[in-house]
Parts: structure tokens; C-alpha cells; sequence
């Protein structure tokens, strides 16, 4: 029957306690990354970009739809009607009035032009006649022809040296119901664009304006999404395809999508003073990256935790696997090493004596009538007087030197680096001091002597010989009174000293 080692078993204890401690770790913190990043998704999608949605409306409203609203206020101003069904007869009063307006209201640009006339009426004065074979007047002719009241459109201004224009061209009836021209405002594109971009600096999200036909009419500096600039369809982008086929009439409402390796959420609003619809776009990684910065950071706890959890348990595992190798290798009263640990001890010496080579001296001690101390004076006279003599015993040695106790009242002693002779004087010491020794028990002291067997280690020696050699030393020496020193050699002996 095989038996695991106990090394074994600590790394198998150790690695299962780590395994469910990051296991759990693990699970606690992904589970709470799933929760908080579903919950942050659905605040997103119901409750964020909704609102900033709203927002940008409110922005809108004054930045964008005010020109309409400004526009719309210019084609039904009396002064205008009148002065136009009269006969436009002082060019000088349209242009003041076209001027006021473009002041008091911060517009780039103002202007009016007569049905009747064809003349092109603005801030600055005159600037020309409209014909419909000048492809720069189409658009004075298209609004005339359109159903709806105003049109929004992106041209260069003549009067402002061809810079392209955010223009709202509205129609202008008389009392009767009658066209009677085209007026309204316009705000340079690159003041729109600008507008965009502060829309998406401030509310940290890709802003863009889409028509009816699905084409991206206004957006920012970068452009909208993928890079895309005014006048593409959102149908012709990538990333956009799939969307645009899923987006519902009217298109309003909270949308989710994939594009270039990357999720989106997406609200979309109609806005009917434009008649475009607002884009609100922001990328998942910003939306979750401190989330994910969070989980990160609860990785790298937990496993700074699990380490140091790790590091405390086997130091107390390798402290409680010690004591109890101590405790097996070491004996309970006398505190020397016991047999198993005197095994382990001379195997190392025995190999480094051998190798060098070096001389190597056994001792094997017995006490004199130990037996008859013990049924005297009781065992725990005897205990006291086993503790006493170790102690005693390693008074009369090296630190180098190994000690143990065999067994009962018997003890070895190794010396390392020791001689025969170097050996016998020793032994004689240990003899002499234990023989001198009084070792106190309930008010008496008691006197033991030692019997020493001494051999020294050969060149074929086992652990095996070397003690059956020293242990025949010392039943010479109990044979012959005791209270000596014994001295054997392969093939030859040592009288008793």
C-alpha cells in the first residue's frame, strides 16, 4: 500500500486552499463587474443618453432652431410685405432693415429676395439679379417650387466672399397668400461645426444630424462616425449598416451596435424644426472603462491578498510540519534526537566523513544499574536523573558532535573529526564528570556511572557495523565492572580502561 509523502500532502493542502480562495475571489469580483456593467449599460441606454439627448435639444433650440424661428419671424414681418406689394420702391430701406436684423440678432448673414424683381436684397446692399440659367441661383428657384415653408442648406455666401453658409431659406407670402420671395439667416459652417464640438466636449459623446434619406447632413471637425463627412449615408459605412436596417420610422429611440471592433450605444431623436434627426453616440470602452479599470484593480487585490494568504499559511504549515518532524525525530524527555533522528544525523556524518575521509569516533553509553535506580527511587527519579546526565553529557561535547538517546538509560555519540585516541580521552572526561555528578531528586542525591563502548568508523563500514561494534565495546565494559571505557576494532579489542 503506497503512502503519500508529507511534503506531498502540504503542497496538495496549500494549492487546494489557494485554488478555492482565488476561485472565490474570482467569482465574487466578476460577478460583481457583470452587475455593476449590466446596471451602468441600462442606465446608459434608458436614463443617460436620453437625457443627454434632451439636452443637446435644449442647446439646439438655441443655437440651431433659433435661426429658423429668426427666419420665419423675417417672412412674416409686415414691413417686409408691405414694402415688397408696394413696389419696392427705397432698396436702401430692405437693406437697413436686412442690416438690424443680422445685428440684433448675432446672424452671419441676412437677405431677401423679391419674386417680382429677382433682385437679391441683403445687409450689404444690392448684390444681383437671380436667373435661372445662373446654377448658383437653383436654390432661390427650388425654394420658390417647394411645398414645405422653409428649407434648410448648406451654400457659399456671395456676400461674405463665397464662405460656405448655414442657411435658412423661407418663403414669403403676401396678404393674398401669394410667393412674393425667398428672406432668412444664416450662421457659417464652421460656427455650426464648432457648435457640434462643444456639444460633444461637454457632454463627452459623438453628435451628429441625419435627414430623412439617411445622410449624415451635420456634424463635427472629426466627422461623424467612421471619420464620415457631410453628404454621406450612413448605409454606405460599415459600421453602420446593420443599424440603419434594424432603425425603425420614425427612427427615435435607444439603439445598440457593433462597429470596428467596438460597441455603441446610440439614442436617436427627431427634431421637427429641422426635420433632421439628432445622433447621440457614445463607445462602450469609455462608458465602462472605470469599471473595468475597478475589476482590474479587485484582480490585483485579490491576488496580492491570495499571495500573502499563501505566503502566512505555509510558513504556518512549515512551522506545524517542523514541530512535528522535531517531535518525531526528537526525544520527549531528554529533548536529544531519538533514533530516527540519529539515523539522519550519521547517514550525513558517515558520508562526510567517508568522502573527505575523515576520522569518525562512535560512543554508545549505558548508565550502571539503572534498573535498580528506577525500582528505588520510582521513574520520575529516574526521568530526573536521564535528563541530568544529557545535559551533562553535552556539556562534555562539541556542537558538532551528535548526541541522541537510543533508549532507556542508552545514548551514542558521533564524533566527527575524532581519532581513536582523541576519542578514548574524551570518553574518559564523559566517564569522570557523570561519575562526580549528584543529580537532586525529593531532598536525595542520587550518583549513577556510564559504561562506554568506543569504536571508530572504517573505510566499509555501514551505520550498522559501526553501532554492532560499539555496542559490543560496551557490553565488554559492563562485563568487566562497569563504570569504564571499551575500546573494539575489526579483528582486534581494547581492554578496559
Amino acid at each position: 500500500m503506497s503512502h503519500r509523502s508529507p511534503l506531498y500532502s502540504q503542497r496538495s493542502l496549500v494549492l487546494t486552499l489557494v485554488a478555492l480562495l482565488s476561485a472565490g475571489f474570482l467569482a465574487t469580483s466578476l460577478l460583481s463587474y457583470y452587475a455593476s456593467r449590466a446596471s451602468i449599460r441600462d442606465n446608459i441606454v434608458n436614463t443617460e443618453l436620453p437625457l443627454t439627448s434632451d439636452t443637446v435639444y435644449s442647446e439646439i433650440q438655441k443655437d440651431l432652431v433659433r435661426p429658423i424661428l429668426i427666419s420665419s419671424m423675417i417672412s412674416r414681418d409686415t414691413f417686409m410685405r408691405d414694402w415688397v406689394v408696394n413696389g419696392e420702391k427705397d432698396p436702401d430701406q430692405m437693406t437697413r432693415y436686412l442690416n438690424e436684423v443680422m445685428t440684433h440678432y448675432g446672424a452671419y448673414t441676412a437677405f431677401f429676395v423679391s419674386n417680382t424683381s429677382l433682385t437679391y436684397y441683403h445687409a450689404k446692399g444690392v448684390l444681383k439679379h437671380v436667373r435661372t440659367d445662373e446654377p448658383r441661383d437653383a436654390w432661390y428657384f427650388r425654394v420658390r417650387d417647394m411645398k414645405a415653408p422653409y428649407e434648410i442648406n448648406v451654400d457659399p455666401d456671395l456676400a461674405n466672399k463665397d464662405n460656405l453658409t448655414f442657411f435658412i431659406n423661407y418663403k414669403v407670402y403676401d396678404y393674398n397668400n401669394r410667393f412674393i420671395g425667398a428672406a432668412g439667416v444664416g450662421l457659417t459652417v464652421d460656427a455650426v461645426i464648432k457648435l457640434i464640438d462643444k456639444y460633444q466636449q461637454r457632454y463627452q459623446r459623438s453628435v451628429y444630424f441625419v435627414d430623412n434619406f439617411g445622410r449624415l447632413v451635420l456634424t463635427g471637425a472629426e466627422g461623424g462616425p467612421q471619420g464620415a463627412h457631410i453628404g454621406q449615408k450612413l448605409s454606405d459605412l460599415d459600421s453602420m449598416k446593420e443599424l440603419v436596417g434594424r432603425l425603425p420610422k420614425p427612427h427615435s429611440g435607444s439603439y445598440e451596435y457593433s462597429g470596428q471592433g467596438q460597441g455603441h450605444f446610440l439614442n436617436v431623436r427627431f427634431i421637427p424644426e429641422l426635420n433632421w434627426y439628432l445622433f447621440v453616440d457614445k463607445l462602450e470602452d469609455s462608458a465602462l472603462g472605470e469599471i473595468r479599470q475597478s475589476l482590474y484593480l479587485n484582480l490585483l487585490i485579490c491576488l496580492l491578498v491570495t499571495l500573502i494568504v499563501l505566503t502566512l499559511l505555509n510558513r504556518v504549515v512549515k512551522r506545524y510540519q517542523d514541530k512535528i518532524q522535531a517531535q518525531a525525530t526528537l526525544d520527549s524527555l531528554t529533548e536529544l534526537p531519538n533514533r530516527r533522528g540519529f539515523d539522519l544525523l550519521a547517514a550525513q556524518a558517515m558520508h562526510e566523513a567517508q568522502r573527505e575521509p575523515k576520522p569518525l569516533t562512535a560512543l554508545l553509553l549505558d548508565l550502571d544499574h539503572f534498573k535498580a535506580l528506577n525500582d528505588t527511587y520510582g521513574h520520575l527519579a529516574g526521568d530526573q536523573v536521564l535528563i541530568g546526565f544529557a545535559r551533562d553529557l553535552q556539556s562534555c561535547l562539541r556542537h558538532a558532535d551528535i548526541v541522541c538517546r537510543w533508549g532507556g538509560e542508552e545514548f551514542i555519540v558521533l564524533l566527527k573529526d575524532t581519532d581513536g585516541k582523541t576519542g578514548q580521552m574524551i570518553a574518559e572526561k564523559i566517564r569522570q564528570h557523570v561519575e562526580q555528578q549528584r543529580y537532586a531528586y525529593n531532598d536525595q542525591a542520587l550518583q549513577v556511572t556510564v559504561s562506554i563502548g568506543l569504536t571508530t568508523l572504517q573505510p566499509d563500514d555501514t551505520l550498522h557495523s559501526l553501532l554492532s561494534r560499539a555496542d559490543h565495546a560496551m557490553y565488554r565494559a559492563k562485563q568487566s565492572g562497569r563504570n569504564r571505557t571499551c575500546m573494539e576494532m575489526p579483528h582486534s579489542s581494547y581492554e578496559p580502561a
